[in-house]
């Protein structure tokens, strides 16, 4: 992280000219306020919302772990120390913006508005996972790397010609933004001057790969210099400062002034997916337990405690909620009819071809059996 004091005004941040990428920062590991000009302004309410938005997929991603041990569920990327970095940055929407999140980017699905048997469908590669109403601005999670942010400028630049108030955002992580597709996206947009906002969520690892590996540029905020964007570093375990500099993004890019590009440095607590890998065959040890200092919860909970805006049974309170709302949401998805291999074979194509209608048929017929 750099140790250098980032600009303390957002106009200073959000201008292309700027190539002083010091990472924004508003609280400090012990929760206390370093940057009161960058301070958002929030109710006490809405401060107390960050945090249980935070405990609450911490505590959801614990039951969706358990539930993918247990064999219940399919591909499930772990999202334990990037809440402040995801949730932090889909605050500062609203739901006339469209985003195109990635496979790691499930909480983001969800504070849009995607009801959560949806996302256990989604990990069960179950169509109904990715099927949702035509006013529902998001696509489903993407997974091929990068490719979202090609997406996300097409959509910002439609956002523009319909002369619509709003942005697309996308989110993409260290190891992402080493794809071509990314750059080509902010390009485009920036070209453009299209609404885009493009999140480079650099949590230290492409699965194995470490992030000094993906460039030699000192930061991945400086990659938005050659598309003729702002691009800015933020503290991405401070679910403030991440707030913050979205929320101004967002104004820049719907007043005209084009696409912003926003590296969020967090570290994800865990491996890349828990389909296989194993962070403590490739990742330093001790690695963690400094980042586990800068743990988003821990200190956004020092800095409500402080203000005794947090208690120890409140935080329970949503643990145990969180509980009930992952029982309900696993008992629906399980509750939706399987798919059978003709219901594949449908979804193949909007107007099956000869052949693919005969397959049809032939097992429409063994399962009517």
């Amino acid at each position: 992280m750099a140790n250098k004091k980032a600009p303390a005004k957002m106009e200073d941040l959000l201008r292309a000219d700027n190539f002083d990428f010091s990472t924004v920062q508003i609280l400090d590991n012990d929760g206390k306020v370093v940057n009161e000009e960058l301070m958002p302004e929030l109710s006490d309410e809405e401060l107390v919302t960050f945090m249980e938005d935070m405990v609450f997929y911490r505590e959801w991603y614990n039951r969706t772990q358990a539930l993918s041990r247990q064999g219940r569920l399919g591909f499930v990327a772990p999202t334990t120390g990037q809440e402040a970095s995801q949730l932090g940055t889909i605050a500062a929407t609203t739901e006339d913006d469209i985003i195109f999140p990635g496979y790691r980017d499930i909480p983001q699905l969800m504070q849009h508005g995607l009801p959560s048997y949806k996302a256990y469908l989604w990990s069960k590669g179950h169509v109904e996972g990715s099927t949702y109403p035509e006013d529902f601005r998001a696509y489903p999670p993407q997974i091929i790397i990068g490719a979202q942010y090609v997406q996300t400028a097409g959509a910002a630049l439609g956002i523009k010609k319909n002369g619509r108030k709003a942005v697309a955002m996308t989110w993409t992580g260290d190891g992402g933004s080493s794809q071509g597709d990314v750059y080509e996206g902010m390009n485009f947009a920036g070209a453009y001057k299209a609404p885009a906002i493009f999140v480079i969520q650099n949590n230290g690892w492409a699965i194995s790969t470490p992030r000094e590996f993906q460039t030699a540029a000192p930061t991945l905020a400086q990659k938005a210099v050659a598309a003729g964007i702002p691009g800015i570093q933020v503290d991405g375990m401070d679910i403030l400062a991440v707030y913050a500099v979205t929320k101004a993004a967002r104004e820049y890019a719907i007043a005209g002034n084009g696409p912003v590009l926003i590296e969020t440095l967090c570290y994800r607590f865990g491996p890349h997916s828990l389909s296989g890998d194993d962070p403590k065959r490739y990742q330093p040890e001790g690695a963690q337990e400094e980042w586990r200092q800068r743990d988003p919860l821990n200190r956004y909970r020092k800095f409500l405690t402080e203000k005794g805006l947090w208690s120890e049974e409140k935080e329970n309170e949503v643990v145990e909620n969180t509980k009930e709302a992952a029982k309900e949401a696993i008992k629906q998805a399980e509750s939706t009819p399987k798919q059978k291999v003709s219901d594949f074979l449908k979804n193949m194509f909007e107007t099956p071809d000869y052949v693919t209608q005969e397959q049809i048929e032939y097992y429409e017929a063994k399962e009517n059996k």
